[in-house]
């Protein structure tokens, strides 16, 4: 049974066809540095703007503090994303704002580093993470937005299952500037592409 409250991030994995998603830990540090280093001018432009240490020891440490609290607390549950067999770090995926009650949803982020784009390991982390959404939180509603100008991602969403469900104005501070978004819905009834899913 996993525990999501627990004080560190469950030791937990989800595994799909081609990637595996599973909470970070410290001894992913190379991995993340190195992933995130080599995708730096790629990403910056989808990101909220990165800090000055953003590709140190320290700023991965407090990363994977604040995601071991927020599992805690749960209210986000972020993962990275692997690929199967290689042990390949190819990318992150965060169920955030976690809601209960009336409301029952969370929104989904994600990023894939630029040396594994168009492999469809993003696609398939969406479909995983929709799966952990709807069958171990029985959420009833995931949203998700991106820039306008991200075809890429409203495709992947569209591919998911999400519908369009308008834009949203100066929604978030990307690369340094508030930037209108277009935004995603999904139901936990709405037909989806599936995937077998193995929890590990």
């Amino acid at each position: 049974m996993l525990k999501l409250f627990s004080p560190i991030p469950p030791r937990c994995s989800f595994v799909g066809p081609t990637v595996t998603l599973r909470p970070p830990r410290r001894a992913d540090l190379r991995h993340w540095i190195d992933i995130r280093s080599k995708s730096k001018t790629f990403l910056e432009p989808w990101e909220p703007a990165w800090s000055r240490d953003a590709l140190t020891p320290g700023a991965y440490r407090r990363r994977v503090r604040r995601v071991a609290q927020e599992w805690r607390q749960g209210t986000s549950f972020g993962f990275f994303i692997w690929e199967n067999g290689g042990g390949t770090l190819v990318g992150g995926i965060t169920l955030t704002n976690v809601r209960h009650g009336v409301v029952e949803s969370g929104s989904i982020g994600y990023w894939v580093g630029e040396p594994f784009i168009r492999r469809g390991y993003g696609g398939e982390a969406v479909q995983i993470i929709l799966d952990f959404a709807f069958r171990k939180l029985n959420l009833h509603r995931v949203e998700a937005a991106c820039l306008v100008d991200n075809h890429a991602s409203r495709t992947l969403l569209i591919k998911a299952g999400f519908q369009a469900e308008g834009r949203a104005r100066k929604y978030l501070c990307i690369n340094g500037r508030w930037q209108d978004h277009d935004t995603f819905g999904i139901l936990r009834t709405d037909d989806r592409p599936m995937v077998p899913v193995q929890d590990g």
